[in-house]
Order: structure tokens, then sequence, then C-alpha cells
């Protein structure tokens, strides 16, 4: 038998659609979810979130998406999960309420709501994975935070969370 040396890969998809972020924002006992219009998401309450333009980190991206998906400005904590494939990353934070009234952006979303908590975990239109991300972020204290160091500046602001 032949050996190959050619170290076996995935077909890596084409667009730049393989790094995203969400965030669960908490206030009051309450979570602010959104009812997707399209995919898989398509009419259940889900968090919002999205992909990574070029060049942004993945704090910005979660700033960015949630201002345009609920009109809500939102400031990243811990991480509280992390979900990947062979195709993608995702990665949830835990996420401070800074400011702003929640309302749709009436193209990925049709509503914009903050239900109780309690409530989204028992809901049948809020998906398995968004009810985990629930309660991770109830956890959030024993996530994932920021820890500074001093790094490279060779591919831009880097990024370090771990258990402090």
């Amino acid at each position: 038998m032949e050996s190959n040396n050619t170290p076996h890969t995935t077909a890596v998809p084409k667009n730049t659609y393989t790094q995203s972020v969400t965030g669960i924002v908490i206030r009051d006992h309450k979570v602010l979810l959104a009812r997707h219009t399209y995919g898989v998401g398509k009419n259940r309450l889900i968090v919002p979130g999205g992909y990574l333009e070029p060049g942004e980190t993945p704090q910005e991206a979660l700033r960015r998406e949630y201002l345009e998906e609920t009109s809500i400005v939102v400031e990243p904590k811990e991480v509280i999960g992390i979900r990947f494939n062979q195709k993608d990353w995702y990665v949830a934070f835990s996420a401070e309420y800074i400011s702003g009234t929640a309302s749709s952006d009436h193209d990925e979303n049709s509503e914009v709501i903050w239900l109780d908590v309690d409530e989204a975990l028992t809901r049948d239109d809020v998906p398995d994975l968004t009810k985990k991300l629930i309660q991770c972020a109830l956890k959030s204290e024993q996530g994932f935070v920021n820890i500074p160091y001093e790094g490279t500046k060779k591919y831009g602001e880097y990024s370090f969370y771990g258990i402090q």
C-alpha cells in the first residue's frame, strides 16, 4: 500500500461565513430574543447574533449585530459557550445591556422581545441551543473572562479569554 503524506483536510467553504457570535442579554430576569425570519430558525425565538465582517473582532461583531437586529447597545462580557464543527465556529458571550429600546429590524427578525427567563426555558418556539445558552448565561460568573496580555499586533488586536 502506498503512503499518502498529504494530511486529511475538509473542504473550507468559499464564503466568509465561518466565524459567528451571539450574546445573551439578561435584564430584570428577562432575556432578549428575536423571532427569526429565515433558515432553520424561522419563526423561532433565538438570540441575536451573526457573522463577523472582514477585520472585525468577535466583540465588535456582537455589538454591531445587536444594534442592527434589535436597536440595543450591548457590551460583551464573559465567553459562556463555543459551538464548532468542521465548517465553522460560534462564540457565545454573556452581554450587558447598555441602552436602547428593543425593536425588530423587520428583515432578519419579525419581533424582538424581553421574555421571562423561566418562560423562555420552557417554550417550544425557543430552540434547544438558545435554552442552553440562556442556562450558561445564568452561570456567567463561571465563564471565561477577558484577560489582558501583551502580544504582537501583527494580526490586529488579540483577545485571550480564560478562567481567572
